[in-house]
């Protein structure tokens, strides 16, 4: 049942046959073709760095958000933590051992393990992997499992609602008890089922359909749905098993079919009795979901924020109403810019024509017989509307069909599958912001209530599955910390969280900065600076030169000012990128002579078009590099703030600013190596349809593995592998050659995000060959084939680790820096491990870092491995502290989404001129195909970044 809210003053409505009138209950008609009807009236898109305050309702998470922090701690201190025996005594050492007679380790397209890493303290961690024990079948043989394609006539798409409430009704029905299936099959209320027994076949179960919340079908011969459930294979778990144990003749055994069931079987419960939940290689979790409650409470948290924002986040959200007399349930569309206040055409109330719907703000009319929703609703259903400021919401129809919010619930347990507004992630962040101790116990909680432990669960019983409720208890160890180096190898002391700070050091090598400007951005706040003249600015500038200087910069020149007053945001349901605010940026930016290397941009705000929009034009279409601060944030002149923006400085004008210790990078610099970053980045939901990916490729081209320039590149929309890796690995290659006295590496260390396991071997099978083709085609004279390895890294968000004891964690009770995990949870074959390299600050629990080794030509062994991406975690250049992966991905990441700022308009949903159209209110025609979307991407990247002036720099810090 959904709260429905105080105060909305709903009415009965009429029980009559007539309720409704000529419009039969189907609300305001809108106006055909109106671009306006999801048009707002004003505000920003998401904005910059935590905008958008009033959005943070409208999800939740399963069991709550914020239920108080308590005091931290080390999760079921002075409990016994016990090593699974599996490993406790060393045997899969020894299994990995027999890898190496068989002579597979040594071969590179293996990807075995070579051995175990031994580096570092040894310590015991719990994590958050819960066994699972599978039992013999009554005859005492290996469990068998029962796949079967479900087949569902007539065909209904991807519509899971549909499909959800056809498996609920063929639940209930005869045939399915009578087949035995009750309690003894799971499904996925799609295509797959799995059994614990041999079904008849063959096995057809008819539906009628009627939606939740009526009484059942309306009458003979309306709408019918049939499964048809047809056998596929037998899944024999004992070769899981063999699998598991290490036997060499299972290492190329494809488990998926299996797991799969698993998952299946495992998450049936969770599924049935709250909402669908997602999983991917045994891994599973609860999506967020749309508060239940009234629709007019939900919006007003989005007063704040455009209409266009509010429209996507609601887009599609299934809402019901009553004000008929009886139950309806309809799907929002989108809004209207127009409220209950204004007037629309009502024939049945009189004559009347209406020359133009929606033309903008204002409606022409030409009679006095107009009626507004709060009429119509007060004179046929007896509703005195409470809000009628509010949009009216858009419920279907082909011209649209507005009706006011408040008459609307949302349908309880709706996952939300969009992009969440800023706020909205604060929120959700805020929830991992719980001490260790307090999310461990939550943890097992709730594992317990979702995976109904604490019940007898019939579908697990029947495939002889049960879930330990203890979390398991694996070993681990702590890695040494690197020694970081400074000019006159002044060597810092990094702390308990893998940090630093700059006191009485300078960078290693400090840039020149002799032409430069400041750009000020005034968009009507109270934080931003007056202009070239304001005393404050002049202050603020003078402390940061110094900062710069003090560091070892060498900053010789005053800067040149520039002041540019954006439009108003009057105009802004026109604009909802602020391409006329970043069209007078430039003209601003054009006005400056000479050209500057540099530009310091004044921020206003946290407007994230704004933002984007000045890195699109300064990258692309200047060629200047850019730094931007927050007006309210340097005008402070806290010294901190001011030397993390010495560091980007530094670093985007070719300095150095640390360095590795020699001893530390002693796997690094032994031979000419160069380390690559590789990523990729998707259209996010909400996007334009179409819209492309953004590949990114960054690689190191000195020997201190501090410079990192990018190059950057469109490709197909969510096309998971690099189309053209051969070209850009050749332009990588290039330039590594060209800073290197044209000396080219001799190995190449790749770090590759952007992918799941599912996709390694595509990656294997293409990616790879188009390095090595690279190889080929970047030498015209003698062979050119250096020895590269292939790390894939993936942050685990759902990987977390407590320590057992006090000595080896944090204050707050979390794992220390340089924490490892190559035992117990890791492959059973493969060359993978975890590593938290960094701190975890004061709040939370920090998220290792999944490293996958798919290739290996450079023959590592698990301690130098982990040791260099330990090492390589501490050598990001934005920053004096380790960060959470390699920093070559890091950069990576970086970059791609820097080509996020360049396609700004599509992955907000915009294809038009001007922006007024989105993805996320209008349908695919009106939206643009495919193909002019990609047009439309081609013309905002143009060249990408490939001046002079950045090409060759980690513009993308």
């Amino acid at each position: 049942m959904t709260s429905r809210g105080r105060g909305v003053g709903r009415g009965r409505g009429r029980a009559s046959a007539s309720v409704g009138g000529a419009r039969g209950g189907r609300g305001l008609p809108g106006p055909p073709g109106s671009p306006d009807a999801n048009r707002g009236r004003g505000g920003t898109l998401p904005s910059f760095r935590g905008g958008d305050r009033g959005s943070g309702r409208g999800l939740a998470t399963r069991g709550g958000l914020l239920r108080g922090r308590g005091r931290a701690g080390i999760f079921m201190h002075g409990q016994p933590a016990d090593i699974d025996p599996r490993i406790a005594n060393n045997s899969d050492k020894a299994l990995v051992a027999a890898f190496n007679p068989a002579g597979l380790a040594s071969d590179p397209d293996s990807h075995l393990r070579p051995d175990f890493g031994t580096e570092g303290r040894e310590i015991k961690l719990r994590t958050n992997f819960f066994p699972v024990q599978l039992a013999p079948d009554p005859q005492g043989q290996n469990l068998k499992l029962y796949a079967y394609h479900v087949h569902i006539t007539p065909a209904i798409g991807t519509l899971r609602r549909v499909k959800r409430r056809i498996y609920d009704l063929a639940e209930r029905t005869i045939t399915w008890a009578q087949a035995g299936m009750t309690g003894r099959v799971v499904h996925d209320n799609d295509a797959r089922l799995f059994s614990s027994f041999l079904l008849p076949q063959p096995l057809t179960i008819r539906i009628p359909y009627y939606d939740e919340g009526e009484r059942g079908p309306a009458r003979q011969g309306d709408r019918v749905y049939t499964l048809m459930i047809v056998f596929v294979q037998e899944i024999d778990t004992g070769q899981l098993a063999s699998y598991l144990a290490g036997k060499m003749q299972y290492h190329n055994y494809n488990a998926s079919p299996v797991i799969a069931a698993l998952t299946l079987i495992l998450t049936h419960l969770p599924t049935k009795t709250g909402l669908a939940v997602a999983s991917k290689r045994g891994k599973a979790f609860m999506p967020p979901f749309y508060t239940a409650g009234n629709m007019a409470f939900e919006m007003m948290a989005f007063q704040n924020v455009s209409l266009i924002t509010m429209g996507r986040f609601f887009q599609g959200v299934r809402a019901e109403t009553t004000y008929l007399g009886y139950r309806k349930i309809v799907t929002c569309r989108g809004f209207t810019s127009h409220t209950a206040k204004n007037s629309f055409d009502a024939p049945e109330y009189g004559p009347i024509t209406v020359e133009e719907y929606f033309r903008r703000s204002e409606l022409v009319c030409r009679s006095v017989h107009l009626y507004s929703p709060i009429q119509l609703f007060l004179l046929e259903y007896n509703i005195q509307l409470q809000h009628p400021d509010l949009q009216l919401i858009n419920v279907g129809g082909q011209t649209g069909n507005y009706q006011p919010a408040e008459l609307f619930d949302i349908v309880s347990g709706q996952p939300s599958r969009k992009r969440l507004a800023d706020q909205q992630v604060v929120v959700m962040t805020s929830v991992g912001c719980q001490p260790p101790n307090v999310q461990g116990e939550t943890t097992v909680t709730q594992l317990r209530h979702q995976f109904g432990l604490d019940v007898i669960w019939p579908e697990l019983e029947s495939f002889g599955i049960t879930i330990s409720p203890d979390m398991a208890v694996i070993p681990g160890r702590i890695l040494s910390k690197p020694g970081i180096t400074y000019a006159s190898s002044v060597a810092p002391s990094v702390n308990d969280q893998a940090a630093w700070n700059l006191v009485g050091a300078k960078f290693a090598v400090g840039a020149q900065l002799d032409n430069w400007a400041v750009l000020v951005i005034k968009d009507n706040v109270k934080v931003e600076f007056a202009g070239a003249s304001d005393r404050d600015l002049q202050e603020v500038v003078s402390a940061f030169r110094h900062m710069c200087n003090a560091s070892g910069m060498h900053v010789t020149a005053d800067p040149t000012y520039a002041t540019a007053q954006l439009p108003r945001r009057d105009s802004e349901a026109f604009d909802p990128i602020r391409q006329e605010a970043i069209k007078t940026i430039k003209e601003t930016l054009l006005s400056i002579k000479p050209k500057p290397t540099l530009i310091l941009v004044m921020l206003a705000n946290e407007d994230k078009a704004i933002y984007e929009g000045v890195k699109h034009l300064c990258d692309v279409r200047l060629d200047v590099a850019t730094v931007c601060v927050q007006s309210g944030k340097i005008r402070r002149r806290n010294p901190h703030y001011l030397a993390n923006v010495a560091l980007k400085v530094n670093t985007k004008l070719g300095g150095i600013n640390h360095r590795l210790d020699a001893d530390d990078g002693k796997w690094l610099y032994g031979e000419l190596t160069m380390v690559v970053g590789i990523d990729t980045s998707h259209p996010s939901p909400g996007s334009a349809l179409g819209c492309p990916s953004i590949a990114a490729v960054v690689a190191s081209v000195d020997n201190d593995f501090t410079q990192y320039p990018a190059i950057l590149e469109i490709q197909n929309s969510r096309m998971e592998m690099i189309t053209n890796l051969r070209g850009m690995m050749v332009d990588r290659l290039k330039l590594f050659q060209k800073k290197n006295n044209g000396k080219l590496p001799e190995r190449i260390l790749i770090y590759r995000s952007g992918i799941s396991q599912s996709h390694f071997n595509h990656l294997r099978e293409i990616e790879r060959p188009l390095i090595i083709e690279a190889f080929k085609a970047v030498s015209s004279g003698a062979p050119y084939r250096p020895r590269f390895t292939i790390v894939v890294c993936s942050k685990s968000r759902h990987v977390r680790f407590y320590p057992t004891e006090q000595d080896n964690a944090t204050r707050n009770g979390n794992p220390l820096p340089g924490t490892v995990v190559d035992r117990g949870i890791t492959a059973i074959y493969d060359f993978d491990f975890f590593l938290q390299s960094h701190g975890s600050g004061t709040q939370g629990i920090p998220r290792p870092t999944h490293y996958y080794v798919i290739h290996d030509e450079i023959r590592y062994s698990a301690d130098e491995i982990q040791g260099i991406t330990n090492a390589l975690s501490y050598m990001y250049a934005g920053a004096t502290q380790a960060i959470s992966m390699a920093s070559p991905v890091y950069y990576a990441n970086a970059a791609c989404q820097r080509g996020r700022c360049y396609l700004r308009k599509l992955f907000y949903g915009y294809v038009g001129e001007g922006g007024t159209t989105t993805s996320g209110t209008q349908t695919g025609s009106e939206n643009g195909t495919e193909m002019d979307v990609m047009q439309e991407a081609r013309r905002l990247w143009g060249w990408g970044v490939a001046g002079a002036g950045l090409k060759e720099t980690m513009f993308y810090l």
